[in-house]
């Protein structure tokens, strides 16, 4: 068997099967540890088919910075995992039906698309090609208003982020910057001078000092 052909087979296995642990992991910190080695896999693929920049891109972005962040906001939320259970042999008969439609639906999709494409391997490519140049003459070309919609939903799904994350809710704390740039030292600390308690008989008088005693009293 060819190495390339035999590479590709075992990158799609591992994918194929990761892909199914992400959906199927009981916890979900190791669900996203199984995507994050999906998108390896994915990388692999796509260097199989000499795709260098979608692959180093998908390394960098999605397994470097967002699933990452993923992962650390999945394990400080402490999702109580028997609580998600709960109802979930109720839901279970709509869920298999939408999951049965949606794989025979792309599965029409592939045969009608592929049935009757030859396998063949990633064509040789001159030794000035440029991958990246390629694919953004295609995407701001030909994909243009697809990739300007994508924009636009992704900008819009951060706004609504913020908004949610930055609405008042009672019972919540929230900080004030203005209020925080604006604030003095005389408005956190303030210096209140204390009567010093005379002796007594039973206890010797107390030297003298240079400056009365202070005190601090942090302003309410």
């Amino acid at each position: 068997m060819d190495p390339t052909a035999l590479f590709f087979y075992i990158f799609s296995a591992v994918t194929v099967f990761s892909a199914l642990r992400v959906v199927t992991a009981r916890n979900p910190v190791h669900s996203a540890l199984f995507l994050v080695l999906t998108f390896f896999s994915a990388a692999a693929i796509w260097l199989l088919l000499k795709a260098e920049f979608l692959a180093i891109t998908l390394v960098l972005v999605y397994i470097g910075a967002v699933m990452v962040l993923f992962l650390f906001v999945v394990m400080m939320l402490d999702v109580n995992v028997d609580s998600m259970r709960q109802g979930f042999w109720k839901n279970l008969p709509v869920a298999a039906f939408v999951g049965v439609a949606v794989v025979l639906e792309l599965a029409a999709v592939l045969w009608h698309q592929f049935g009757t494409v030859k396998a063949s391997y990633a064509p040789r490519l001159p030794a000035d090609y440029s991958n990246t140049k390629a694919l953004g003459r295609l995407i701001y070309t030909e994909y243009v208003y697809a990739f300007e919609i994508a924009a636009v939903i992704l900008l819009v799904a951060i706004v609504a982020a913020i908004a949610l994350t930055l609405r008042r809710r009672p019972g919540v704390k929230a900080q004030n910057v203005s209020e925080q740039v604006r604030v003095r030292s005389t408005d956190r600390v303030r210096l209140v001078k204390m009567p010093g308690r005379p002796a007594t008989a039973a206890e010797p008088a107390a030297a003298p000092t240079a400056a009365s005693p202070t005190a601090t009293e942090p302003q309410k």
